[in-house]
């Protein structure tokens, strides 16, 4: 019988691949499966390790297989995807045990016929680990979609705005674990006494280079604390707070969330308005509005009304709001390095369909703008034709809003904010200028 954890891998990166899936929730399900929790590491490794680097072993299971990866059963790809994950990354795991549990792993899932081959394609692998042929840098396009594992779709498009190096060091931090983020709950202390807390309970941490708030856990458990029971922090990667302190109004201002699960960014927004502002937090479907609403109980914030809405049927507010922000739904091309499997599920073609809805609900919240106030836009996608062409088209529809650059509407705007800037004033972060995903944030008042 094949190790548990590795079943447990298998069976996540089936369910991935299938389309019933995503990776957390997958993820989650296996680690139920597990109660060893060195079982539930090995095989989150296994399957968050195979989804990354899924291009490259495919090119090397061809190679030792001489045949195309999309004639092997799905089943079976897989299992040979994650053998060689392990074969090549995981120096501590005994070749022989990973071989062994291949080939078991193949009968178990009824492929007695293929074991065979697996047997084969997987111990001449383990034989030419240190001379398999891979793509070199010599042909820029399949040395980063293949040896480093992207869509080659994805590169073409990142080559044809920057340099060859800079996309090199994209691909290298998305194919990097993330590190575990939190932020401050500003509401109840600051990032230096959280640090001391979390430190007094053995969890180390340093200050996130950008987000004023934000710390970079360094070791130990920070969720297994009384900190986090006491609602002192929450998990937010540092991007993703950056665009909370960019949109973030004024205190007493109104404010609206019109997409705000999991609700990370509607913390930050209840914390500047404070108790003398209004804050409206909204979102679609049921199982978000129970994640939002579970977020805001861990903060310990009471006052905002959630509600649910369909922000593409409209926004069910009059012009009262002095800022909404619009965190729109996207292709979450930004996040490659905490969720591996994104660069697997998207395709070109997603971006004209996104982008389509991006626009009407970005039209539908400008309907609950106050003369004066602001619209913030944001994604976590890298990709123009969800962030710049949106709201260049927004902009040339509605003549009584204009881009605004926050350096220009005076004080207050954190430097680490400010640091992470264009020329126009938007927001956005890159892996290669700031080693942050890449998030997008615009800000958009009504002049008229």
């Amino acid at each position: 019988m094949a190790a548990i954890a590795r079943v447990a891998a298998l069976d996540t990166l089936r369910r991935v691949h299938a389309g019933t899936s995503d990776l957390a929730s997958a993820l989650e399900r296996g680690r139920t499966r597990l109660p060893d929790e060195r079982d539930q590491a090995l095989a989150a490794e296994i399957a968050i390790g195979t989804l990354r680097w899924r291009a490259a072993l495919d090119h090397v299971i061809e190679w030792a297989g001489n045949r195309n990866a999309g004639a092997f059963d799905a089943d079976v790809l897989d299992i040979l995807r994650l053998s060689v994950y392990q074969l090549l990354h995981l120096d501590r795991v005994p070749a022989a045990a990973v071989v062994n549990d291949g080939v078991a792993l193949t009968r178990q899932r009824g492929h007695a016929r293929a074991a065979g081959a697996v047997n084969a394609i997987l111990r001449r692998i383990s034989r030419s680990r240190s001379r398999l042929p891979m793509p070199e840098a010599s042909d820029p396009l399949a040395y980063l979609s293949v040896t480093w594992s992207h869509p080659a779709w994805l590169v073409s498009r990142w080559l044809a705005r920057y340099r060859f190096e800079a996309v090199l060091e994209w691909v290298r931090f998305n194919n990097a674990p993330a590190p575990v983020t939190l932020r401050a709950n500003t509401l109840l202390t600051t990032r230096d006494a959280l640090a001391a807390s979390l430190e007094r309970h053995g969890v180390r941490t340093r200050p996130c280079v950008y987000a004023p708030d934000g710390l970079v856990v360094e070791s130990g458990r920070p969720f297994a604390t009384p900190v986090w029971d006491g609602g002192q922090f929450l998990a937010q990667d540092e991007a993703s707070q950056l665009v909370g302190s960019f949109a973030a109004p004024p205190p007493g201002s109104r404010a609206a969330d019109a997409c705000a699960a999991p609700g990370g960014k509607t913390a930050q927004i209840a914390a500047a308005v404070g108790d003398g502002g209004l804050l409206v937090a909204g979102d679609l479907r049921s199982r978000r509005i129970r994640l939002l609403r579970q977020t805001l109980r861990a903060a310990r914030i009471a006052s905002a009304h959630v509600v649910c809405h369909d922000l593409l049927v409209g926004f069910p507010f009059g012009s009262v709001f002095d800022c909404i922000l619009v965190d729109a739904p996207c292709s979450s091309l930004g996040t490659i390095r905490r969720d591996p499997d994104i660069r697997w599920s998207r395709a070109e073609d997603d971006l004209a369909a996104l982008s389509a809805r991006q626009r009407q609900m970005l039209d539908e919240a400008s309907r609950g703008v106050r003369m004066g106030g602001m619209i913030v836009y944001a994604t976590c996608s890298s990709e123009p034709e969800e962030n710049e062409a949106v709201v260049d088209g927004f902009l040339d529809r509605h003549p009584g809003f204009a881009l605004e650059d926050p350096r220009e509407a005076g004080p207050g705007l954190p430097a680490g904010v400010a640091a992470c800037l264009d020329e126009r004033g938007c927001l956005r972060t890159l892996p290669h200028r700031h080693a942050l995903e890449a998030f997008f944030a615009a800000r958009l008042r009504r002049h008229r």
